[in-house]
């Protein structure tokens, strides 16, 4: 018996550091978007800590508790954006069958891409704008470096028996031509943020077409 009551006083012990815990998980979620939104509005230069805390409609003091400068908060932000983008290109830029039609391939591809950073316009902001904190500009980079290889991986499925030289050249223009469409698609809502998206597909299709022509009919060999 007294072994019974130990351990129902020591339940409601045990329960309390995880219900601190998931009070803090949820300030920490919005004070994240809260920041999101702020650095989409002011930018990362103009943004402080205080126009975050007010978003968030906290006080500076409980900002401060979980967060030491607006840098801390971009990075965090920044770090889970990208694991949620590497997941996002993780399941679009796998090689495909080389029958695929080109339209199909590159639709595919871009519809989630744009989807994912209309969902998180901040990404975009953070990621290419030119005052981006120096940690999450490395982190950037890898990432940039990875999405160019699976882009690649993407195009060879595609343009069998390219260079890999060809290949890499090809996915530099495509992420380029993607990069500079989707600033337009953000920029817009509604009717004509569509219309932007379907102008990025057919330039990207436009583009590889001709190279994709000159692949061999994966039935010429039966």
């Amino acid at each position: 018996m007294p072994e019974t009551v130990e351990n129902q006083e020591k339940g409601p012990e045990k329960e309390q550091p995880r219900r601190r815990q998931a009070r803090g998980e949820r300030r920490i979620a919005q004070l994240l978007e809260a920041a999101a939104s702020v650095f989409c509005t002011t930018g990362y230069t103009a943004a402080s800590t205080n126009a975050i805390a007010r978003e968030a409609g906290v006080s500076p003091g409980t900002l401060y508790q979980f967060f030491p400068n607006k840098e801390a908060i971009a990075i965090e932000l920044g770090s889970r954006l990208m694991h949620e983008m590497r997941e996002t290109y993780g399941e679009v830029l796998a090689p495909v069958d080389p029958a695929t039609p080109l339209e199909e391939a590159v639709g595919a591809a871009v519809d989630r891409f744009i989807i994912f950073n209309c969902e998180h316009p901040v990404f975009f902001a953070l990621m290419h704008g030119p005052d981006i904190p120096g940690r999450m500009a490395e982190e950037h980079d890898a990432l940039h470096a990875t999405l160019l290889t699976r882009i690649e991986g993407l195009l060879s499925s595609l343009l069998p028996g390219t260079p890999p030289a060809d290949l890499t050249r090809t996915a530099h223009m495509c992420l380029g031509i993607y990069k500079a469409g989707l600033e337009l698609i953000l920029a817009h809502e509604g009717a004509e943020r569509d219309a932007y998206a379907r102008e990025l597909k057919d330039a990207l299709i436009r583009y590889l077409d001709p190279l994709a022509g000159d692949r061999p009919d994966p039935g010429a060999a039966l």
